[in-house]
């Protein structure tokens, strides 16, 4: 059975004939569709649970962004029988654009209902919190908090508050032990991805690979404020590796640990606080329709 999970709100009125068009593309295939609206924070989750504790293999596809992705990986009880995909309806879907999934509702609903799954890798923490995208703790949570608080919608507020955030920014000193080494830092950003990018655009992890079974780990230390707009310049537009400042590996596994009390991380724009970042790659341990 193929369930599409989607947020109540997003599609009230006209917007509803988007579901219509999805269902029309899984009937074209001779499959079965059922939607599934969300109503509240967590709801997402708690469908991935109940499908996935049903008999029988299943697909479940997020009709929306990140976070409803975030949300639905994390409800999966078992991932033997379920197969995930997304038709992009979000704010960002940052996720939706490592995996190559075109932001046309109509052409996303043609690749699952269509083709096979593939199978991906996805980052497991040592809380058991899984994500898809990325995860990480600094400047990118601080801008969050900001973005979350203040008015509007869509990219232009995230950005706004990523410039507002960035010279305010003093840093803030954490470990890190990866490749068998251990390291103190003090940066503004530490962060691991399965994607390629965070924040609706920003190309934090531009080598990045969703089947290669690794991590990418990105650490960037403190920049001195004549040199900052410069260097976030580049970070945005995929140039990271061009940062002096900044450390770029591939890893099965890495800890970032900052023992400052409310200390929060995001993951897939969800964030959790008191939870640090004991990351390792679950190489091919979703399938996935990309």
């Amino acid at each position: 059975m193929n369930y599409v999970i989607a947020n109540e709100l997003h599609f009230k009125g006209k917007a509803r004939a988007k579901l219509e068009t999805v269902k029309s593309v899984f009937g074209r295939a001779g499959k079965e569709c059922e939607v599934l609206l969300t109503t509240h924070a967590g709801h997402a989750r708690e469908y991935a649970e109940e499908i996935s504790s049903s008999e029988g293999e299943h697909s479940v596809i997020a009709m929306g962004g990140d976070g409803t992705l975030h949300e639905i990986l994390n409800g999966i009880k078992d991932f033997g029988r379920i197969s995930m995909g997304i038709i992009p309806h979000g704010t960002g879907n940052d996720f939706a654009e490592a995996a190559g999934i075109p932001s046309n509702i109509k052409e996303a609903a043609e690749i699952v209902a269509f083709r096979a799954p593939s199978h991906i890798d996805y980052i497991e923490l040592s809380t058991g919190l899984r994500s898809l995208n990325a995860v990480g703790m600094g400047l990118d949570v601080e801008v969050l908090k900001k973005t979350y608080a203040g008015k509007g919608k869509g990219r232009s507020k995230y950005l706004r508050a990523l410039l507002s955030t960035v010279f305010g920014f003093k840093g803030f000193s954490f470990a890190a032990e990866y490749e068998g080494k251990s390291e103190k830092r003090y940066g503004l950003i530490a962060a691991v991805g399965n994607g390629k990018q965070i924040g609706g655009g920003i190309k934090l992890f531009p080598d990045a690979s969703i089947d290669d079974g690794l991590i990418d780990l990105i650490i960037v230390d403190y920049i001195s404020r004549p040199r900052l707009f410069a260097s976030l310049l580049k970070l945005m537009c995929g140039k990271v590796n061009s940062i002096p400042e900044a450390t770029v590996k591939k890893v099965t596994s890495v800890k970032l640990i900052n023992p400052a009390k409310g200390f929060s991380i995001q993951a897939e724009g969800e964030l959790y606080d008191d939870m640090q970042i004991e990351a390792h790659v679950v190489p091919g341990g979703l399938k996935f329709y990309i």
